[in-house]
């Protein structure tokens, strides 16, 4: 049995978990006013430090908007902001675990493969027409590094968004921006700049033509063989 003393909550944690629950409980809906500090003081019985501090974190969570002058409300659902805030979770994760890296490109090979079958059944010519400016714009950085990876990372971000699903998109470049931090060799090999567009210019291609099978198929031989020589050069040492 765990001996450890059971901690007594803070105050303001606790007003913050009542108010959480008026809110998913749909007594204060998106857009409802929560009531004054001093209301809220008096039926908590707490002071007004413990108020501003359950504000604080409220606010930080995305759930109430607090303008100066005016009372807190709830906030209107935001599928962008849920998105950017799975994103930076997903960065903190990844920074701090160190043995998430196989799980991860795992991951993102089956995110995707998938996503790359979808845009093959939903892109339209001007999806099509983005994924292939992108490429052009990749060929003529093939002397510059930096603006080669800037373009592979607009390429599979672009193809991800044809899915029309903002919280698999920001998962995707989540997942490719920190890789191009922290294990860059995983997502970028120099001097085989050539094979990435010929692979991009194939997975377009499939998409173009609506070939859900061959979109898959493309993607998953483009990040593989990116996951192979990763694993080549990490025994190596080269990396």
């Amino acid at each position: 049995m765990n001996k450890e003393p059971i901690r007594k909550k803070k105050l303001s944690e606790e007003v913050r978990q009542r108010l959480l629950a008026q809110i998913q409980e749909g007594h204060l809906p998106p857009g409802a006013p929560l009531p004054s500090e001093r209301e809220l003081m008096d039926v908590f019985g707490v002071g007004r430090p413990a108020i501003r501090e359950a504000m604080q974190s409220l606010q930080n969570l995305g759930l109430i908007h607090v303008r100066h002058g005016e009372r807190p409300r709830v906030a209107e659902p935001q599928l962008g902001l849920l998105a950017e805030q799975l994103a930076l979770t997903m960065h903190h994760v990844l920074t701090y675990d160190a043995d998430i890296l196989a799980q991860l490109k795992e991951a993102r090979l089956l995110l995707e493969v998938q996503l790359a079958r979808i845009a093959a059944e939903k892109a339209t010519p001007s999806d099509v027409a983005d994924l292939k400016a992108i490429v052009a714009n990749q060929t003529k950085s093939r002397g510059d590094s930096r603006n080669f990876m800037k373009m592979d990372s607009a390429f599979h971000g672009r193809l991800t968004e044809i899915s029309g699903n903002l919280l698999l998109a920001s998962v995707v470049r989540a997942i490719f921006d920190w890789l191009e931090r922290f294990h860059p060799a995983a997502v970028r090999t120099t001097g085989l700049e050539h094979l990435t567009l010929e692979e991009h210019e194939a997975i377009i291609a499939s998409i173009e033509k609506k070939d859900v099978e061959a979109a898959g198929a493309a993607m998953r031989h483009h990040l593989s063989r990116a996951n192979t020589l990763y694993h080549q050069q990490d025994e190596t040492g080269l990396n």
